[in-house]
């Protein structure tokens, strides 16, 4: 009797899918996944027993039926066939390498399991009874390969290191078994679709083009006359030294470039010929916000082509005609990626499938983590973990890119910081000087009306503030609305898009240009004031907010940034403590915004957070379970957020294309239709929900609300609800 992974709608037995065939080539494609970092066999292992369990009577007979009713099988997974793999794998190694092979094969489609668990866990799975799956055949079980830990994991380190090196080889060859089963699946029940996902470009292909780009640029700066300028010559050198240092042997890099320095094309430069010389397959851009992510992307578009960027976020529609970008997206297999922290960071911790298919395919890659300053402080420490592991073991190279380099090397100072990271730029201090555009200017306590008659007194200027609740105070207080912007996350990105729009506009016209924004226009959003006030918070979003000042450099006496204490205190919290670490360096530094004022800056956020750099504990939950392979993946997938989800999103009838997608939206729950309305969305704490009630909002498939009330929204504010209570207790959010 032949047995069958995979029947087909309509199609005779005979023109099935062979249920060894399928083991056998998931197995040898999982194997070539894990070469990169040393875990071919364990791949292997894992492929070749996977869906075992499809070898019970029962799971052929849901075939069958399946295939009666011209249904796919591709869709229909049937009796529970993943756990007889599991169990086998488990029995064959009682050294414990079995049992973490048992993880990745347990959950290839629904997920990684808790080891235990009240709940569903590895544990229940192994001691389940299941199907009887014996008609496999012997050489099934006879090609399963002797599994050693990779060399890399073989070094003796503390029980959190080794817990932490571990689980990610679980995660990793998990990665490599979920891309294999389904992109074999998918060859043999949708031929069309599988060939569309050959990458239509090469990482040599795209660095021949970065090159032509920079000798563009240099061109038009030549005919130009303005190759001699300070800022093209330090741009020039910068690109040079990231040239240089792409020969470098693979590891962990910094990259300390003041803004204005170029380096968005330097970093791609280097990071495109270190991945032709070391044979790396992609170039992976990570940044945390999503108005950097299209800034930068349309950067790399110009200079690679529009095909050769795969941009992968929330906020990212993919064009109805690019079908193959859509499938890359599903495991990053392509040469130039462009995502956000969020997605890198979460789908090397989460637990589903769906998000950990891509995690392999970080192997071996450039990894540019762009404003690395941004990494969340609640889990550095795991978030620095896993950026020294996978520079170890998994064959990549990442370079920590940023204007005001976090102190993250290990010191006495901070012995949680990452060791053996070099810096590529030859002198950050002296680039630095060489570039440095602004004057910084302290300011005493000021109220509100103060800073709302220095905003009056000039024809362009920005003020930046740390909360939503201020900012609207600030523009409230100014009278005159002429050439008067107002920016904060209570107006929907469709909205701060059109509004930014303007304001450039603006600038470029030398028309009146008055802006008050919540700290969102820091996020490398490309505008240039002359005059800017900020508000006294973190040291690196003063330099952030001074990287909106002056930015091309044009002012000959140079730009001025005025940093004041406003009348109301920053919020409790981490806000609050990183102001008040601001005012210590204020106090101690002339220039509070050197690389030594900086560095000093981090490194007392680092120290005095203590334990807060790994608030949901990942590491030590990781280490509780090493001894008996006892992980929690499931619980740590649910844990891990660098963006907190404790806000509610209500979706605002902006504009006719937005009105077209609630309809949509309400006749059918799709993904696809949900991301089109992220442009459209203001997210709020549960209260204002709550608050503005049925009369203003309408439940949308209980993950959303549509406003109702459309006086609600404000073509200059956004979100207004004008009610007291909502007034003063106004939060964080920017």
């Amino acid at each position: 009797m032949k047995y069958y992974a995979h029947s087909l709608p309509g199609k005779p037995a005979a023109e099935w899918q062979v249920l060894e065939d399928h083991l056998r080539n998931v197995a040898e494609l999982a194997r070539q996944f894990a070469e990169p970092f040393g875990a071919a066999e364990w791949a292997y292992a894992a492929g070749i027993v996977h869906d075992i369990g499809k070898y019970s009577r029962e799971f052929q007979e849901m075939l069958i039926g399946s295939a009666d009713n011209e249904t796919s099988s591709e869709h229909t997974r049937g009796p529970d066939h993943s756990s007889a793999g599991a169990q086998v794998m488990d029995a064959r190694f009682a050294n414990g390498l079995g049992k973490l092979l048992a993880y990745a094969i347990a959950g290839h489609h629904s997920g990684l399991l808790d080891g235990k668990s009240n709940d569903a866990s590895l544990e229940k799975r192994l001691r389940k009874e299941v199907a009887d799956y014996s008609a496999h055949p012997s050489s099934i079980i006879e090609s399963i390969p002797r599994l050693q830990l990779p060399l890399s994991l073989a070094q003796k380190a503390a029980r959190e290191v080794v817990a932490f090196r571990v689980q990610l080889l679980v995660r990793m060859v998990f990665s490599c078994l979920v891309d294999a089963d389904r992109l074999d699946t998918e060859a043999f029940c949708d031929q069309e679709k599988a060939l569309l996902r050959c990458p239509g470009v090469s990482v040599d292909d795209l660095r021949e083009k970065v090159r032509e780009e920079i000798e563009r640029i240099e061109r038009i700066a030549t005919e130009k006359h303005l190759q001699d300028t300070i800022v093209n010559r330090r741009r020039r050198e910068v690109r040079e030294q990231c040239l240089r240092a792409a020969q470098w042997p693979p590891g962990l890099f910094s990259l300390t470039v003041p803004t204005g320095g170029g380096k968005t094309l330097s970093s791609l430069a280097f990071a495109l010929e270190h991945a032709a010389k070391y044979g790396m397959d992609r170039v992976i851009y990570v940044i945390p916000y999503t108005s950097i992510i299209e800034q930068n992307a349309r950067v790399f578009r110009e200079a690679c082509g529009d095909d050769a960027v795969l941009e992968h976020h929330s906020n990212f529609e993919f064009p109805q005609d690019s079908y193959g970008a859509q499938l890359a997206a599903e495991n990053w297999d392509a040469p130039l990626i462009v995502t956000t922290n969020v997605q890198f960071f979460e789908t090397l911790f989460h637990h589903r499938t769906s998000r950990c298919r891509k995690a392999h395919n970080i192997a071996n890659s450039v990894v540019i983590l762009d404003e690395a300053q941004m990494l969340p402080v609640d889990l550095l420490k795991p978030c620095m973990a896993v950026l020294e592991e996978l520079t170890r073991s998994y064959r990549v190279s990442a370079v920590l890119c940023s204007a005001t380099q976090p102190a993250l090397r290990k010191s006495e100072q901070f012995k949680n910081g990452i060791e053996g990271i070099r810096e590529i730029i030859a002198d950050p201090d002296e680039l630095y000087r060489s570039l440095r555009r602004v004057k910084v200017h302290k300011l005493s306590d000021v109220t509100n009306a103060e800073i709302a008659d220095r905003i009056n007194e000039n024809r362009q200027v920005l003020c930046v503030v740390n909360t939503r609740k201020h900012a609207r105070k600030l523009y409230e207080a100014l009278e005159d609305k002429t050439g008067l912007y107002h920016l904060s996350g209570l107006m929907c990105p469709a909205h701060r898009t059109e509004v930014l729009a303007r304001i450039r506009r603006a600038l470029t016209d030398g028309e009146p240009c008055r802006v008050i924004s919540t700290q969102l226009i820091e996020a490398g959003v490309d505008v240039d004031f002359p005059i800017v006030f900020r508000a006294l918070s973190g040291i690196d979003s003063i330099a952030q907010a001074a990287g909106r000042c002056n930015r091309e450099g044009k002012l000959q006496d140079g730009g001025s940034v005025y940093v004041f204490i406003p009348e109301d205190a920053p919020p409790p919290g981490y806000l609050r403590q990183t102001a008040e670490e601001a005012q210590s360096i204020i106090r101690n530094y002339d220039d509070i915004l050197s690389l030594e004022a900086v560095h000093e800056y981090f490194r007392n956020v680092y120290w005095k957070q203590g334990d807060r750099l790994d608030k949901p504990d990942i590491l030590g939950r990781l280490a509780e379970g090493i001894r008996t392979c006892d992980f929690p993946f499931r619980t740590i997938g649910e844990i891990f957020r660098l963006i907190a989800d404790d806000t509610q999103t209500i979706v605002i009838p902006f504009n006719g294309e937005a009105r077209s997608l609630i309809r949509e939206m309400k006749a059918s729950d799709s993904r696809s239709i949900a991301r089109k309305l992220q442009r459209f969305c203001v997210q709020v704490y549960p209260y204002v929900v709550a608050k503005l009630g049925r009369a203003a909002i309408e439940p949308l498939h209980e993950r959303y609300c549509v406003l109702i009330n459309d006086d609600l929204y404000k073509s200059d504010i956004g979100l207004d609800w004008d009610d007291p209570y909502f007034r003063s207790i106004e939060g964080t959010m920017c």
